[in-house]
């Protein structure tokens, strides 16, 4: 077989063959096919497409290229959860605890945050003594004994995706739903869940800009991930304004506490039960998607997800005293409030925008060797359709830095967006994604 040919037969628009994608990715992942020629055929395939088919062999094989996850010695359908990335996005670690404390095991990879979007594990370290990084028998040992471990993807997860995402990064071919679709669900499958649950954001702050992009991209995902043999929902969810009130590690640590103790954020709460509930339907352990929301809902106001969650903690040696109380947590030693320019309504918040600032502040990361400051962010106090006099707050800053702070403030004011007319608050679910294809709105 020769990779000429491959990108000869994309390039006319032909079907590739299983065996014709297995060299490929092979091939690559070994260093044995060079990048120019990988180029190529990313770039014919983002002009040509990929059917079903070609998808999911190509996702299965990126998802052989490195270690499958054997997770066969966890008892009962385990049970995993993706989001798209997103700004506030903390539902992990609300979803996670609401599942096992029903009984459901969760066993989890995460990653890191990059760029304007927050990582689980960088949450996660946020909590002193709180490790990531935990051996594979310690690993399926917590699921078994307490139904949920979390930790860091391990660096062969899914090798041909790095590689491949690399280059498609600097050739222009970032933006195919077949190669996105891949990307997310090689690492999924290879993660070696039995239910897969999808959190596809759509808006400013996501990837997928447009409802329509997201719910393409979801389906496919959807798609994939039922012809590989796992259990897979996805919801689509708003990322048009932050999730929930807080962007920063302790900081949504603190929310994610918030709503197990049965408070806090009411969009944060109702995007992490319903992710919660088709967790829960998947499994089995409820027969309609009603018992098993109002099995999320139970859970907490039970307070079962608070003590798993703190189960959890401890058990990957976080320091639960500040789960018990956290305002003993060190805060950032600067705090700058941010007022409206004028009077009316947020017509407009620009999440990316509030991303950047708060990675500004020392949050994020641009680079993947930078560090990052877990007690530093943003509380947003205004969000799309509530009225505004001017001088009202919008939100505040805490920062260790001061002179991080003036262009972080200027980029979360210039997030906000006002008008003379009232505006309707937004939708913080959009749709969801089943057997039977794509439904607007919630179940």
């Amino acid at each position: 077989m020769r990779m000429y040919d491959v990108i000869t037969a994309k390039k006319r628009g032909m079907e590739l063959t299983d065996e014709q994608i297995a060299y490929v990715v092979k091939g690559f992942t070994n260093g044995e096919i060079p990048d120019y020629q990988v180029s190529a055929l990313l770039m014919a395939i983002c002009l040509k497409g990929l059917n079903m088919r070609e998808t999911t062999t190509l996702t299965m094989e990126m998802a052989r290229s490195g270690e499958m996850l054997d997770l066969s010695a966890i008892h009962g359908k385990k049970a995993d959860k993706h989001s798209t990335g997103g700004v506030g996005d903390k539902t992990t670690l609300i979803v996670a605890p609401i599942v096992a404390s029903l009984g459901i095991p969760v066993a989890k990879m995460s990653g890191r945050g990059l760029g304007h979007t927050g990582g689980t594990i960088d949450k996660l370290e946020s909590i002193p003594g709180f490790r990531t990084t935990i051996p594979a028998d310690e690993f399926i040992r917590n699921v078994n004994e307490m139904k949920l471990a979390v930790a860091g993807q391990s660096a062969n997860l899914a090798p041909a995706d790095k590689k491949l995402y690399a280059l498609r990064d600097v050739t222009a071919t970032v933006d195919n739903i077949s190669l996105i679709a891949s990307s997310i669900m090689s690492k999924k499958l290879a993660s070696g869940a039995d239910v897969i649950v999808l959190d596809v954001k759509t808006g400013s702050g996501a990837f997928m800009k447009t409802y329509e992009d997201s719910a393409a991209l979801a389906q496919t995902m959807v798609t994939i991930g039922n012809n590989c043999g796992r259990k897979t929902y996805a919801v689509i969810t708003d990322m048009n304004q932050v999730l929930g009130r807080y962007v920063g590690n302790w900081l949504e640590v603190r929310e994610a506490m918030e709503i197990l103790a049965g408070g806090g954020d009411e969009e944060l709460r109702l995007v992490s039960v319903t992710l919660a509930s088709y967790m829960i339907l998947g499994c089995g352990k409820a027969a309609t998607y009603a018992e098993a929301s109002a099995m999320a809902e139970n859970a907490i106001t039970s307070g079962a997800a608070m003590a798993k969650f703190k189960e959890f903690v401890g058990r990957q040696g976080g320091d639960v005293s500040f789960v018990d109380h956290p305002e003993t947590m060190r805060a950032a030693s600067v705090e700058v409030p941010v007022y409206a320019p004028q009077s009316g309504y947020v017509s407009e918040i620009n999440a990316e925008e509030v991303g950047m600032s708060s990675l500004l502040l020392g949050g994020g990361r641009e680079k993947k060797e930078d560090a990052v400051d877990p007690i530093v962010g943003i509380r947003v106090d205004k969000k799309v359709g509530d009225p505004v006099q001017k001088g009202d707050l919008l939100g505040v800053l805490y920062a260790n830095d001061p002179d991080k702070v003036p262009a972080a403030k200027e980029r979360f004011l210039g997030a906000y967006r006002f008008s003379e007319e009232k505006v309707p608050a937004v939708a913080p679910i959009y749709g969801y994604v089943d057997d039977n294809g794509v439904h607007n709105g919630t179940i």
